[in-house]
């Protein structure tokens, strides 16, 4: 009796235990941001007040575009984020019914409703879009208004890919201005900056709370026929946030009408220019703006070694892991359908053309493509790095195969090998240098394509990379670029050994 009272108190108490863990457990939010330093900064605010409210806060950065962000906040891979009510006009314009106007705010917010998204009011500040030149530049040609470039057909413009494809900016823009210019290139949003500097581009767009447009010396032309509309800055959450974590809601809606264009290009700044970190940047105007008392990441040499190895070990991880689990998927599919299509002429020639046009798709158009089916992360990289694999394995195991001398494939039948054995025992033995080459070119291909994982937040040597661009850091460019080629190098001179294993030597000399 003692003995069963003993155990029913343990249980008690374990259950007790478990149950107040439970109530005691914060709630995880996940907020986003574009791959511009605004965004990121206030990706970084919404960070620290959500962890102020309570809660555990994971801040996706640089996730790449609008359309990232949107299906990402749709599918519920992140919580929140900050976005322009210009950007959202366009968006919600391809979302609504047909013959459904979306003109005002109001009507913007009526149709996020619909979709379980809450807009909240303007955080405060406009950051319209403009055309800008460097200001020697204009002064010299008499350039004052974007009606000017019109008798100077010469310029070069560089401008973002967001800025080309939308239909309130480069699709409409040249049209409603007259525009004569050819030479249009597309280019990240930063290095524009680096173009005008060295002229290699006259004219660019810019967001016009943008630090550059006073460090580069930039005019800012004039919209002189009222082309641009307003970008008023807002936060999209989606209504379950506010039942999960109320707190947070709350939280953010302090941020309502609380940066103004003057705070926002401060803080911009001091990141592009002075090289402050955003987190730190973000806590500051918190801190200051809101009494918090949001603690500062270290500054100094010992503090940036140390994030350089906490960001170096993070980023090898989850490079290997996204090259692992492709290449892995792809050896076992690839090799099959090789194989198949070795023994089908008509199979094979289908299978080579489908995965050949596989490999023409543009890398961040099936990003996009994945993300509905696999959300944010490692598992839409891995899925496309896989797809991206296929062919050099298919083509090569196909290759080595079908090129087999026939007087080989008779020997076999005469002594009597089935078709199983016969490829076990002699097809794939010789055609393993070709496999083997394929498998080795699809992974130096991984190694260097995973790169473009940082865009959808899996993370890898593409992080540091994206960083660096963003911020015109060479030292960061390299802490991505120098370890993925020397992955691509490891990972060649490995291979080298499995076919020196693996081989016959007289496969070897042949191949």
């Amino acid at each position: 009796m003692k003995s069963l009272l003993a155990v029913v108190f343990v249980l008690g108490c374990a259950s007790w235990l478990c149950s107040n863990a439970q109530a005691q457990e914060k709630p995880k939010v996940r907020v986003g941001s574009k791959s511009f330093t605004e965004s990121v900064i206030l990706g970084d605010l919404l960070y620290h007040l959500g962890n102020q409210a309570g809660a555990d806060v994971e801040h996706l950065s640089e996730l790449g575009g609008t359309q990232v962000l949107w299906k990402a906040l749709v599918k519920g891979d992140i919580d929140a984020y900050v976005d322009y009510t210009g950007t959202i006009q366009e968006l919600l314009s391809k979302l609504v019914e047909p013959g459904v106007e979306v003109r005002t705010e109001a009507d913007m917010r009526a149709a996020m409703d619909k979709l379980d998204i809450v807009m909240t009011d303007r955080v405060g500040f406009n950051n319209t879009y403009a055309l800008g030149m460097r200001d020697a530049v204009a002064e010299k040609l008499g350039i004052t208004k974007i009606s000017d470039l019109r008798e100077h057909p010469e310029l070069k413009f560089g401008i973002s890919d967001e800025f080309m494809e939308r239909n309130d900016c480069w699709r409409q823009l040249p049209a409603k201005y007259r525009l004569p210019h050819k030479d249009v290139r597309t280019m990240d949003h930063n290095l524009a900056y680096r173009g005008l500097e060295h002229n290699s581009i006259q004219v660019t767009d810019l967001y016009t709370t943008d630090a550059e447009i006073e460090f580069y010396k930039l005019r800012v032309l004039e919209d002189d026929k009222g082309f641009f509309p307003t970008y008023y800055s807002v936060i999209l959450m989606r209504k379950d946030l506010a039942k999960r974590a109320p707190k947070v809601a709350e939280a953010y809606l302090k941020l309502e009408n609380a940066i103004d264009s003057k705070a926002m290009t401060g803080m911009t700044a001091k990141v592009r220019l002075d090289r402050l970190l955003e987190t730190n940047v973000a806590a500051e105007f918190l801190n200051e703006k809101m009494n918090l008392s949001i603690p500062y990441q270290g500054i100094g040499p010992m503090a940036e070694w140390k994030r350089f190895l906490g960001r170096f070990t993070k980023t090898t991880l989850e490079h290997l892991f996204l090259v692992a689990v492709s290449l892995t998927l792809a050896i076992a599919t690839a090799i099959p359908l090789g194989i198949l299509s070795a023994r089908n002429e008509a199979f094979g020639q289908t299978i080579l053309a489908v995965v050949g046009v596989i490999q023409t798709l543009p890398s961040m158009a099936i990003l996009v493509f994945m993300i509905p089916l696999f959300g944010l992360g490692a598992y839409p990289a891995i899925a496309a790095l896989f797809f991206y694999s296929l062919l050099p394995i298919v083509r090569n195991t196909y290759a080595g195969l079908t090129q087999i001398p026939k007087a080989t494939i008779e020997s076999a039948d005469v002594l009597g090998l089935g078709r199983r054995a016969r490829l076990r025992l002699v097809e794939l033995p010789l055609a393993l240098p070709s496999i083997l080459s394929g498998v080795k070119t699809a992974a130096v291909i991984n190694v260097g394509t995973a790169t473009i994982g940082a865009f959808i937040g899996a993370g890898g040597y593409g992080a540091p990379i994206l960083t660096g661009i963003r911020l015109s850091s060479i030292p960061l460019i390299l802490q991505g670029a120098v370890p993925a080629a020397l992955l691509a190098l490891i990972v060649q001179y490995g291979f080298s050994i499995v076919e020196r294993r693996f081989v016959s030597p007289g496969l070897q000399s042949r191949s």
